[in-house]
């Protein structure tokens, strides 16, 4: 006789009874699911253990995941600006955060990244004239599309009409101030990572 069970078994009528919510029941039998199997279970039951311990087990499974994915693929940020002492500036201000910075001289040199590291990339911080055949107007319309997980923040000297600009995308007027850029790579950083698939 198993240590679980009782002398005497009870009807299985008061095993479930009305008003027991099934995962209280699936925990019980969770408890003791080895010796259950050893005797011989019914499927549904089975069952019914089977998901009580997986949606036991998920959430340290997703914390251990965030975990990995966080240390194995650092979350990126793209700084894409042709005026060598504005992108170092501004890689220097988003070395602060707990964002990995890349710098880039044109869109092309961003698209590349992108297309190699898309899915690590929190955000993309755009001026609006770079070198190269693409400005960045064309650069954060093709980032909103292939990668809508990235924060796209474009900035300019110039006003630039709304229409322009993606949906998406946060305006930084130049000369723009770090506290902005900041408080815009920090709710980049803050959005989940997109799920490794």
């Amino acid at each position: 006789m198993s240590k679980h069970q009782t002398s005497a078994p009870l009807p299985l009528t008061d095993t479930l009874t009305p008003g027991v919510p099934l995962d209280q029941i699936g925990r019980t039998l969770a408890s003791f699911y080895d010796d259950l199997v050893s005797e011989g279970v019914p499927e549904h039951l089975a069952a019914l253990v089977r998901r009580v311990r997986q949606e036991a087990d998920q959430p340290a499974r997703q914390e251990a995941g965030v975990a990995a994915s966080a240390t194995a693929h650092p979350r990126l940020a793209l700084v894409v600006e042709d005026d060598p002492e504005i992108r170092a500036l501004a890689e220097t201000l988003l070395e602060e955060t707990e964002l990995d910075v890349i710098g880039c001289n044109s869109a092309e040199a961003a698209l590349s990244v992108l297309q190699a590291r898309g899915g690590e990339v929190a955000l993309v911080f755009a001026d609006v004239r770079l070198a190269g055949q693409m400005d960045g107007l064309q650069l954060a319309r093709a980032v909103a599309t292939l990668w809508p997980r990235a924060r796209l923040v474009v900035t300019s000297g110039h006003d630039l009409p709304r229409p322009e600009l993606p949906q998406e995308a946060v305006f930084i007027a130049k000369p723009w101030r770090p506290l902005d850029v900041l408080v815009e790579a920090e709710r980049a950083a803050a959005e989940p990572p997109p799920p490794v698939l």
